[in-house]
């Protein structure tokens, strides 16, 4: 257990000197930890597991394999900059599997929330063991481990970022930034240099918008989904509120009501936007967010999303509601 306790002399890493010194520990540290094996890393494009694979790479460059699983569930681009920043500008030996249709076939007519997220657990694993059963050599399993995480699990962290690994896949773990807070985790990715939008990236859940298309998925509602938070976003990041809001999102449920577009009546869903602040999750409250933008996202979002007819806006603080719907 004296691995996962962080030292009380342990130094707060807030500048990129800091992170520096810490980057070339690490990598001393991942050098003599895996010599000339391989390690294997579930790389989902979070905050954690990116840090941890530009670690992993600026110590042991193609001896670390990436997967990513684009399970069909991620937000607009996003396992687009996973293949451009690692693929590409980091020339990692990244392993990209398309599994949106395998995800969305199983989630068909499925609208029970927990029924929903054991499904997409479940075959995330089973994606992630066929492709490590396809490999040879691999004698490490990477995590994007963070201290919160030992903390909240009194050190028993069963494989956090992929979700629960079969049992007969035996690996030692390499965990470099088990000790670090978020805050320190980001510092640390800014001096890897990957993207700020990367290291910044808020909290996303592992089911990614299979919680955030209420009810039974259905192809055309998970893009009108998809399309509509990208507006959000957008409009969030040149607004200035990226920083402020710690998750901002659209949820869609499934339900219709009439509107009107080009002087026709017009079927469509809504489309609720959520976006609260918070520390530590169990409770959060509301930002406020001017109307004129409100105004203009709501117009940006019923012209451009094929689908959408109505934005709404959730006022809910955690308690009373979750701050994801399902």
């Amino acid at each position: 257990m004296s691995g996962n306790v962080r030292p009380e002399s342990m130094t707060r890493i807030t500048t990129a000197q800091l992170a520096n010194a810490f980057i070339d520990q690490q990598v001393a540290e991942i050098r003599a930890q895996v010599g000339d094996k391989k390690v294997l890393l579930a790389l989902s494009g979070g905050v954690d597991s990116s840090v941890v694979a530009a670690l992993l790479i600026k110590a042991i460059g193609k001896q670390l394999v990436c997967v990513h699983v684009n399970h069909g569930l991620m937000r607009k681009g996003e396992s687009e900059q996973v293949i451009e920043v690692f693929g590409n500008e980091l020339d990692a030996n990244l392993i990209y599997v398309d599994a949106t249709d395998r995800f969305l076939d199983l989630l068909a007519g499925v609208s029970d929330p927990e029924k929903k997220r054991k499904i997409i657990g479940g075959e995330f694993i089973k994606v992630f063991d066929e492709e490590a059963s396809k490999l040879q050599g691999i004698s490490f399993l990477a995590q994007g481990t963070i201290y919160p995480d030992i903390l909240e699990s009194h050190g028993v962290k069963a494989h956090h970022n992929v979700g629960g690994l079969p049992e007969d896949m035996q690996f030692e773990l390499v965990e470099p930034v088990k000790l670090l807070y978020k805050d320190e985790v980001r510092v640390v990715g800014e001096a890897l240099g990957l993207p700020h939008a990367m290291v910044y990236r808020q909290p996303f859940p592992g089911p990614g918008l299979g919680v955030r298309c209420l009810g039974a998925i259905t192809r055309d509602r998970l893009h009108a989904l998809r399309e509509a938070d990208a507006i959000l976003r957008e409009e969030f990041d040149k607004n200035g509120l990226a920083g402020k809001v710690w998750q901002y999102f659209i949820a869609v449920p499934d339900f219709k009501s009439v509107g009107v577009r080009d002087d026709k009546r017009y079927e469509g869903w809504p489309a609720i936007i959520r976006a609260v602040n918070t520390t530590d999750a169990m409770s959060a409250t509301i930002e406020e967010i001017p109307y004129a933008l409100l105004h203009h996202i709501t117009d940006r979002i019923t012209h451009e999303v094929e689908g959408i007819n109505r934005v709404l806006l959730d006022l809910t603080p955690k308690p009373i509601g979750t701050i994801e719907w399902e």
